[in-house]
């Protein structure tokens, strides 16, 4: 056994990227909603316990926490999905929608408080 290349190297047919393997299918678009929609109706329920069970001084910070909990939830659900084409974009769906979602609950409850 020599550690020689051989003098008669083809290469692959449709170029190095296929030959690295099969190609990964592409994620269903439900399960695209579903990971990215998840984090959006837990940072809705997170708003409303924020509101709910918080004082009004308290409302920015809490807020902040919940980004901040929605933020690491995102990355949980992106990387359970097992699918590395589209993972940035399906966190930055998640991390966007996340904080308008909570954005939105944090300009209603300081106009309902009246600390605007």
């Amino acid at each position: 056994m020599t550690d020689e290349t051989p003098e008669n190297h083809v290469p692959h047919a449709l170029g190095p990227a296929a030959a690295a393997g099969p190609v990964e299918p592409a994620l269903p678009r439900w399960v695209t909603a579903v990971s990215v929609g998840s984090i959006w109706v837990v940072a809705v329920v997170l708003g409303i316990l924020i509101g709910v069970l918080s004082r009004p001084a308290g409302y920015a910070s809490w807020l902040s926490l919940a980004l901040a909990v929605c933020a690491l939830l995102g990355f949980v659900a992106q990387l359970a999905t097992q699918q590395k084409d589209g993972f940035v974009n399906r966190l930055a769906a998640t991390l966007t929608g996340s904080f308008v979602i909570l954005g939105v609950i944090g300009g209603i409850l300081a106009l309902v408080s009246g600390v605007a």
